[in-house]
């Protein structure tokens, strides 16, 4: 599997061969990416929690195609912004781990303040 870095380099190689990195600003990526990830809720609006997690193949194909479109902005996005989405994202599971101890909130899908801990986003 390719590396996000390559994935990354692909991405900014394909907006500049069409000089569409004029386009590629951070508001606009990230209102792209917003209606991506509406088209991937599309494909599970009505589905119960088991039809969601038993999608036929062809199904299965266009939410990839979604999920893909999601990372595709969002990798631009951080890379307009100068972000390493890898170190942020391990970032968060760090602040993750303090608002949300396993021994306190295992089986438990509460919001970090719903503990009577404080929740800083």
């Amino acid at each position: 599997m390719d590396s996000l870095d390559d994935l990354n380099a692909r991405l900014v190689r394909f907006a500049q061969e069409r000089d569409w990195e004029q386009f590629h600003s951070p508001k606009n990526l990230s209102m792209a990416l917003a209606g991506e990830v509406g088209e991937l809720l599309e494909h599970f609006q009505w589905l119960t929690e088991e039809q969601s997690l038993d999608l036929a193949p062809d199904k299965k194909e266009q939410v990839a195609l979604e999920v893909a479109d999601c990372l595709i902005y969002l990798i631009r996005l951080a890379e307009r912004l100068g972000i390493d989405p890898i170190a942020a994202a391990y970032r968060k599971i760090a602040i993750n781990e303090q608002r949300y101890p396993a021994e306190l909130v295992r089986g438990d899908a509460r919001r970090a303040g719903e503990y009577g801990l404080k929740d800083e986003g």
